[in-house]
């Protein structure tokens, strides 16, 4: 029986109508397409404070970033489609980051990121597509030991790039959107197999 990939997807935006949900949601399917088993979030339903240590070390980790951080854990790597916020990755993403790199006694250093392989996606209404700010991320998952793939999608326009469905208008787009899961799903069964 051929090995699943377990792949975790998300958008690093709570809006209700984000333009990375949709194209998460693209890459997503890519990946079901290619055999992998998906699991979809929304960080809207994991609310945290912002990182703080002194609140860290009176009231321990927020019991949503453990939930997510034992998501994390349990699968093999992460579709990620990352707004840019002034040039660089939101504010919701950083802080899911920074509580989920938390250390927890008891479990290896960065347990939810080692050896994680992540494919990032972005969709943006400026004319880079949130380029910089995929840039930003390759660099924070980098340094905490995620294997983030080389090839990555930044569209421009959003807010006429998609349709009424949460589709991309262009065919060719949307194709190339649903192959970084297919490509993330390949990887992960070759690097695991």
């Amino acid at each position: 029986m051929e090995f699943k990939p377990k792949i975790l997807a998300f958008a690093g935006s709570t809006r209700q109508d984000s333009f990375n949900k949709k194209l998460v949601s693209i890459a997503a399917e890519g990946a079901r397409n290619a055999g992998a088993e998906v699991t979809v979030i929304d960080l809207r339903d994991f609310p945290m404070p912002l990182y703080d240590g002194d609140f860290e070390k009176e009231n321990g980790i927020p019991e949503n970033a453990k939930k997510l951080m034992n998501l994390m854990i349990e699968h093999h790597g992460f579709l990620i489609a990352s707004p840019e916020y002034n040039s660089s990755v939101s504010g919701v993403l950083k802080n899911t980051i920074d509580w989920t790199s938390r250390p927890v006694k008891g479990m290896p250093p960065l347990k939810a990121f080692e050896n994680k392989v992540a494919c990032l996606m972005s969709a943006s209404e400026g004319s880079l597509g949130g380029l910089r700010g995929l840039s930003a991320l390759r660099w924070i998952l980098g340094n905490i030991k995620v294997i983030v793939l080389p090839k990555q999608i930044a569209v421009p326009h959003a807010k006429e790039a998609f349709d009424e469905n949460g589709k991309l208008k262009d065919e060719k787009i949307h194709a190339s959107i649903e192959n970084l899961g297919k490509s993330l799903t390949d990887i992960i069964r070759k690097l695991k197999s």
